[in-house]
């Protein structure tokens, strides 16, 4: 007896060692602390179908693939709000933006200090936390509470020469911004430390090079040079590559009212437009640099011994239209384009290789994952789920419906009064335009997967109707 009892007393106090304690005798012990580390990757745009591990036909991303290949890739992920800033406080807090208060693109600078995150959360339990890159909660570059590193871009960054906020201190850098954000990134992991650390990085590609004003509105960037910069080494890699159009792609809407209202001068929102294949092999380009990025990253945490260690995951805060509905260069409304995001996680020792997950997942998740994985309790008031259940290949309860929900705009013209909440199930899809009547939208996925039939008053659907109008009220209930 007197052996267990030992055997017990020793592993409880490396358990307080590693959480920071010290012995009884006042000495710190210096023991191992082996809690995972954690690298989170937000890439902005990223589409879920333009990456390998997709099945994208010549858009080769074997770093991200590797990602899928040796751990999940949930097939069903999606953004809870289809635009930059909401959807950046979704996953760092686990709140819908009508609790965090993050619910569009303005200057949110005294409100994203206010976040209640989940790097906070863990430094607050010894974790050695990193922001690194584009922040976009307002044009503030500050440090933000919870990170004991910091380098912040304003606003939307730049992606030649950009000024970064390090520690409080802005410096400018020369060079293209992915690859300065990666040595920053490198530079933080290889950091000799005995707790576990925190990369959260968040790559200016694949946006546009703009600069964002207070008012949410944008204009030319200082550097001067407009639209998507790939990095030198890989511009013009698929300019002969033919792109693939989905079948809704270039399709002007004729039962949906809310995209063909005419606004003043301007012409419907949902004309029949595509985004040039120029464009999109720019985007596509730029992306090449941030699986590059990915993969100096993690041959540094290899060399550290930590790989296995370490969760990794790779996402986007949303979508990216190429012409689906007739809406080029967007992402704001509810459609599959916009609320689709790549979601990869990879750590051994929870998540078996290769696995599919095919439960509805949210941005909303990742905070409460990345706290269960990290053996700190989520608080009771989160709005996701953690995915733990799923990753570690048990079959849960788990949502069959979600919430999402887009704020009406008041600085673009083309999407005044477009403010909508809106529930998807595995099979339909309902929006309610909360400035609009009679503009509302139903879908069913299962017979229209691209979305091209509006079914409200198709009278087959009309208890259909009646059922998502009541799951809607509920989910607003259940996240009020």
């Amino acid at each position: 007896m007197r052996i267990q009892i030992a055997t017990i007393s020793i592993v409880v106090s490396a358990m307080l060692v590693a959480c920071g304690q010290q012995a009884d005798d006042g000495e710190t012990v210096d023991v191992e602390d082996a809690r995972p580390n954690i690298v989170f990757v937000l890439v902005d745009d990223l589409r879920w179908d333009e990456i390998g591990a997709a099945g994208h036909p010549y858009v080769k991303t074997p770093s991200i693939d590797r990602i899928a290949r040796e751990g999940a890739f949930f097939s069903r992920a999606f953004t809870t709000t289809p635009l930059c800033s909401p959807a950046r406080a979704t996953f760092l807090t686990g709140l819908y933006p009508h609790t965090n208060g993050i619910t569009d693109n303005l200057a949110r600078n005294e409100q994203s200090h206010r976040l209640e995150t989940f790097p906070k959360m863990l430094n607050a339990v010894g974790y050695d936390t990193a922001f690194i890159g584009k922040w976009h909660m307002g044009n503030d570059d500050s440090p933000r509470p919870g990170f004991s590193t910091w380098a912040g871009m304003k606003g939307q960054g730049e992606a030649l020469n950009p000024e970064l906020n390090i520690d409080g201190v802005r410096k400018p850098f020369e060079g293209y911004v992915t690859d300065i954000l990666t040595e920053l990134s490198v530079a933080f992991v290889e950091k000799p430390r005995q707790s576990p650390f925190l990369l959260y990085l968040s790559h200016k590609a694949l946006h546009p090079n703009i600069t964002q004003l207070d008012d949410g509105s944008s204009t030319a960037s200082p550097s001067g040079v407009p639209g998507f910069i790939a990095a030198d080494r890989h511009k013009g890699r698929f300019e002969n590559e033919p792109v693939l159009r989905r079948p809704n792609s270039g399709i002007a809407p004729t039962d949906r009212p809310a995209l063909m209202r005419q606004i003043g001068d301007l012409p419907p929102l949902g004309e029949a437009t595509v985004t040039p294949e120029e464009t999109i092999h720019q985007r596509q380009e730029m992306l090449l640099a941030v699986d590059e990025s990915l993969g100096q990253i993690v041959s540094a945490i290899d060399a550290l011994g930590e790989l296995d260690n370490t969760i990794i995951v790779v996402t986007s805060d949303h979508g990216f239209w190429y012409g689906e509905h007739g809406l080029s260069n967007e992402r704001r409304l509810s459609y599959e384009e916009a609320l689709r995001i790549p979601l990869l996680i990879r750590y051994p020792e929870k998540i078996a290789a290769g696995i599919r997950p095919d439960q509805l997942t949210l941005s909303v998740d990742i905070a409460p994952t990345m706290l269960d994985l990290a053996g700190v309790a989520p608080p009771d008031n989160l709005h996701g789920m953690s995915l733990r259940p799923i990753l570690e290949g048990g079959s849960p309860e788990w949502r069959s419906s979600f919430l999402v929900e887009y704020y009406s705009d008041t600085v673009f013209e083309r999407i005044f009064r477009m403010g909508y909440k809106a529930v998807r199930t595995d099979r339909y899809k309902y929006i309610r335009y909360v400035d609009l009547e009679g503009m509302n939208e139903l879908y069913d996925l299962a017979a229209d997967p691209y979305e091209l039939r509006n079914v409200i008053d198709d009278p087959r659907y009309a208890e259909t109707l009646i059922e998502m109008q009541a799951e809607l009220q509920r989910l607003l209930e259940v996240t009020s």
